[in-house]
């Protein structure tokens, strides 16, 4: 009896080592299997992705050369470019024109706007210029003691440069034919005063002209 329960136990210790030999390549084949399904996954869009980077390169290469073509159609040649004489002249050659054929008064403007001073202080140095020619005028300009006659000697070289440069004019040949000092715009401050009042204070501002013209005139 002892022989026979030693036999089967025997047995019984075989079967299961033969299942798992038996169940190792079912295990194996499907793995076997996965891999070629990966690979020809990862294959396939690499395939696809190539002739659609060379498809699209070509279509910018063409337009390329489209928009070369046209910027070379759109230049203007060198013969079809205006020549410098082929220019109209300037208004002040015009207008230089006008005045010497009909004989009137040239006359030569300059005009400062937005000083930062009052109208009735600019017209006191207004006053003192009027009339006198450039020489004159430059002198009182520059010695006068009032802060305005800087505003004022500003103005008057830059109504010189206007008449030498638009009108061909020297400029020691002129006189001053008109001054005039208007009133711009007032900006309104307030200071505190005691008691929690506030006063105001008005900053004046004025427009400044002057007008030049030859001594002959």
């Amino acid at each position: 009896m002892a022989d026979g329960a030693r036999d089967a136990d025997t047995e019984k210790k075989d079967q299961p080592t033969e299942q798992e030999g038996a169940g190792t390549p079912a295990k194996a084949e499907p793995e076997a299997e996965a891999k070629p399904k990966r690979t020809r996954a990862k294959a396939e869009p690499k395939a696809e992705e190539k002739p659609k980077a060379k498809a699209g390169s070509k279509p910018k290469a063409e337009s390329k050369a489209k928009a070369e073509k046209k910027a070379d159609a759109e230049e203007p040649k060198a013969e079809d470019k205006p020549k410098a004489a082929d220019k109209p002249a300037p208004a002040a050659r015009s207008r230089r024109r006008r005045e010497r054929e009909t004989g009137e008064p040239v006359t030569v403007r300059a005009q400062a706007r937005y000083v930062r001073t009052s109208a009735r202080k600019a017209r006191l140095i207004a006053d003192h210029v009027r009339g006198k020619d450039v020489a004159e005028a430059r002198a009182l300009l520059q010695f006068s003691p009032r802060a305005v006659a800087e505003d004022w000697r500003k103005l008057l070289e830059s109504a010189i440069a206007n008449a030498e440069h638009n009108h061909d004019l020297v400029g020691d040949d002129l006189r001053v034919l008109n001054a005039t000092a208007d009133e711009g715009p007032t900006l309104k401050r307030f200071r505190p005063r005691a008691h929690g009042r506030a006063t105001r204070i008005r900053k004046r501002t004025s427009h400044l002209t002057i007008t030049l013209t030859p001594k002959e005139n």
